[in-house]
């Protein structure tokens, strides 16, 4: 190659990293920005656990609640039967055991009334709990639904600046010479989008290891693309592209 010509190729491979480097770092963030979207999914779903607790727990409340209605029910009936029976008694031995049987019963009815009350008191709290869980899970999915859609928003903006992108490459790539770029794109696939860097000093810009006096000569004569022995990624000089 001439001179010119390794000049040149240098110059548009700069070019063509800066698109790269772009297009890389937009397709990072295409295949990170799902994975952020699915755990703020997962986290809005677990906060949606609570309420279920919540409401599950009201419905045990209730069914319970109900079981013990039953029994109070069963209570009243054997109350309003054993005083029927009392009405038939002949003697004050049978009389008094009824009385007492009929005492008893009264007894677990009370406690059962107890019972019911308190479970009204439960529910009335759990039904409380569960209102606020509400409240907190509406600001939640509000705050949710505004972080998706943020998201959403820059996956799309990510893709038109992707294509965008391309379209600008797709005019530099006539330019350049096929069997370099296929080096390039080899190298660029390799190092996760970085090809092309630049001497700093004596260092290499991509893997920051030593560039010898002899490699940096050889780029500044031009008569080939030199690489890094390190990393194998195209060196040139600043200057070079200025």
């Amino acid at each position: 190659m001439s001179e010119v010509n390794v000049s040149g190729e240098i110059k548009k491979f700069v070019e063509l990293q800066k698109i790269d480097q772009d297009i890389y770092s937009f397709k990072r963030g295409l295949k990170e920005k799902p994975v952020l979207l699915e755990e703020l999914k997962n986290q809005f779903e677990a906060k949606k656990v609570h309420l279920k607790e919540a409401e599950d727990n009201y419905k045990v409340v209730l069914v319970d609640r109900q079981a013990k209605e039953v029994d109070l029910q069963a209570k009243e009936d054997a109350i309003a039967k054993a005083n029927i029976h009392l009405s038939q008694i002949k003697t004050n031995k049978e009389y008094t055991a009824k009385i007492s049987e009929i005492e008893g019963i009264k007894a677990d009815k009370s406690i059962i009334e107890e019972k019911i009350l308190l479970s009204y008191e439960e529910a009335d709290k759990v039904k409380e709990d569960i209102d606020k869980e509400k409240a907190a899970l509406a600001q939640e999915e509000k705050l949710y639904s505004g972080q998706k859609k943020e998201i959403e928003d820059a996956i799309k903006e990510m893709g038109d600046k992707i294509k965008a992108l391309e379209s600008q490459r797709s005019q530099v790539i006539p330019e350049v010479d096929k069997a370099s770029l296929e080096r390039y794109e080899r190298i660029l696939e390799n190092k996760d989008g970085l090809a092309i860097v630049p001497v700093q000093g004596s260092v290499c810009g991509g893997c920051f290891m030593n560039v010898p006096a002899q490699v940096v000569n050889e780029i500044k004569m031009h008569d080939k693309l030199v690489y890094c022995e390190m990393c194998a990624r195209i060196l040139y000089l600043e200057e070079d592209v200025e």
